[in-house]
């Protein structure tokens, strides 16, 4: 049997730890690598149009499978287009195992074509970032690389010359069993019995909820139970913690929307649970807090805690639930859900306004119908600005579906990528990129990628011809809006040139017809409505120290839409309220 190469093993190590396929670009100091690929028939390689792209997917893929992904990029230019994707998957804490391949080994330092520096590069975009510079350290860099980006959630980065891959593996390698999953984290005793004695001590409490609530709907529904606790939540937490929730008050933030603002404000008790919400100006600083984390890191980084309890929620509140007082009174809840559905049903009178009639067509109205149409069990994808306002407030959660965006680094031009990487997870389950006009125009050229591999992703495009979450920074800085205009480009034009499917809608009849036939079409498809480039948001709570950095763009701005299907949801809820 012939002698394996270090690229050989990469591979090898690789699908180990159930990488199915690396996206990337190839490129020279790349090859050795590919071409153990094209031997290796448990692991595909995976062509895409931009680094940048391939990092995205690969961030997706782990976020839909919670396994770990791969991605690659040849020397020096290859390798740096992946950091914008690498970003979004080290702060999304998607398992990703980066390989940055390298220039010649006797070459580094001395100005080399096409020279960069990956282990200073990729620094603070992942947990593990080091370069193998000799052969004798296969495999135990790459081990432990992989356990990094699993252990510890996030980007795991490997630099490599192509001689170096090209070399004979060690003989005497040690290869040993690979950390392919995290375990649960279950806090101290005494951590339990002091937020056991403050929950009883509490006559109002509140529960905001981020994306550490994945895995532990059932366990945060019983704990609001007991303690007749409203529960919101961050825009992560939505897909996890909304759906089934007789106690959901909303979501707070900048894309915000009913009573979870003023639940946080008038509790005694907020109780943070796996959430790294980033606006500090929508969270209370007069109430006492409680932050519940896995990550001990983020434990009050954001508000000043009264207790801060290192653990996973499921776990935290498996261990604190029978220990609490059960509360009988339900006043606060009560009221809660009352303002709850009040305020939803103040915007949805703007909504139902001949919505379905207006020409451009309204945003809000293109959310709506497609929310409805969708699978239960679609994974959509969702570019940042507008288009994450209208999947926060129109996308229903059931329990099956995944929303997914760069909702913590706000890259544009995600939506597309991570497409690629969640549709070839499960080539039947429907994948929908709710994309804006500017993001996808960024990286449109991975669109061809959806034709080469064939892949069923339905591209829904936002097409308002205009960069409308910039728009509205300069409106609130008192600007005029320069440089954000965009030609009016007929996208579906585009997309059948490439060989796609692709409709353009213009009025708000033919959407339907449109979704529907798109959906019904079995490979890649693009549906370009032509919408309002007036359509706004507002959140549900401003002050002036709201109006900072991102907040500037969303705070003083105008709702003309409504909430879809939440209306309905509130409305169910309030069958548990009392009569008076």
């Amino acid at each position: 049997m012939a002698k394996q190469n270090v690229a050989e093993q990469f591979v090898d190590i690789l699908a180990r730890a159930g990488v199915k396929r690396l996206y990337g670009v190839v490129g020279d100091s790349l090859n050795p690598v590919v071409d153990a690929i094209r031997r290796n028939p448990a692991v595909d390689w995976i062509p895409v149009r931009h680094e940048e792209t391939a990092a995205f997917a690969a961030g997706a893929e782990a976020q839909v499978t919670g396994e770990l992904a791969a991605c690659a990029g040849s020397c020096g230019p290859g390798n740096l287009h992946l950091i914008n994707g690498l970003y979004d998957a080290h702060r999304s804490m998607a398992p990703v195992l980066a390989l940055a391949s390298h220039i010649p080994s006797s070459e580094i330092g001395l100005g080399y074509f096409q020279a960069t520096h990956p282990e200073l590069l990729f620094q603070e975009c992942s947990h593990y970032n080091e370069m193998i510079s000799n052969p004798e350290q296969m495999p135990r860099l790459l081990q432990t690389a992989i356990q990094h980006a699993i252990g510890r959630g996030g980007v795991s980065v490997v630099s490599m010359p192509g001689d170096i891959a090209s070399e004979p593996a060690p003989e005497k390698s040690i290869e040993h069993a690979l950390v392919t999953a995290r375990p649960t984290v279950r806090p101290g005793d005494e951590e339990i019995d002091k937020l056991c004695r403050m929950v009883d001590e509490a006559k109002r409490v509140t529960l905001f909820c981020g994306s550490g609530t994945a895995g532990a709907h059932a366990e945060v529904m019983e704990f609001a139970e007991k303690i007749k606790s409203p529960v919101g939540h961050a825009l992560r937490g939505k897909e996890w913690i909304q759906y089934d929730n007789p106690y959901d008050v909303g979501m707070s933030g900048l894309l915000g929307y009913g009573a979870a603002y003023e639940a946080t404000h008038e509790c005694d008790l907020l109780i943070l649970l796996g959430t790294d919400f980033p606006y500090n100006a929508f969270l209370p600083d007069d109430v006492k807090i409680v932050q519940v984390d896995v990550r001990p890191e983020h434990l009050g980084r954001r508000s000043k805690l009264d207790l801060a309890v290192w653990g996973d929620v499921r776990e935290t509140l498996r261990c604190l639930t029978p220990r609490v007082k059960p509360k009988s009174d339900r006043k606060f809840l009560d009221r809660m859900l009352k303002k709850h559905a009040n305020a939803l049903e103040g915007v949805v009178k703007a909504y139902t306004r001949k919505v379905d009639k207006h020409v451009p067509i309204h945003p809000e109205y293109v959310a709506s119908v497609l929310d409805e149409m969708a699978d239960e069990d679609a994974v959509f994808t969702v570019d940042t600005g507008m288009n994450n306002v209208w999947a926060a407030r129109y996308l229903t959660p059931n329990g099956k579906r995944r929303v997914i965006g760069s909702f913590s680094h706000g890259s544009m031009a995600n939506a597309l990528p991570q497409a690629i990487g969640a549709q070839f997870t499960d080539l039947n389950r429907q994948v929908v990129a709710m994309s804006g006009d500017g993001g996808f125009s960024m990286l449109m050229g991975d669109f061809l990628t959806l034709v080469q591999h064939d892949l069923p992703v339905k591209v829904v495009l936002f097409n308002n011809s205009s960069l409308g979450m910039v728009e509205l920074e300069m409106l609130v800085a008192g600007l005029p809006s320069y440089g954000t205009g965009h030609a009016n480009t007929d996208y579906a034009a585009i997309a059948r040139a490439a060989g796609a499917y692709g409709v353009r809608v213009e009025k708000p009849k033919q959407l339907q017809g449109a979704l529907k036939d798109a959906f019904k079409h079995k490979g890649p498809a693009l549906v370009d409505v032509v919408t309002d480039p007036n359509a706004l948001s507002i959140p549900p709570k401003i002050s002036a120290d709201m109006v900072t950095g991102f907040a500037l763009s969303a705070s003083k701005i105008v709702l003309d839409g409504g909430v879809g299907r939440m209306l309905q949801m509130a409305r169910s809820n309030l069958r548990n309220v009392p009569r008076p």
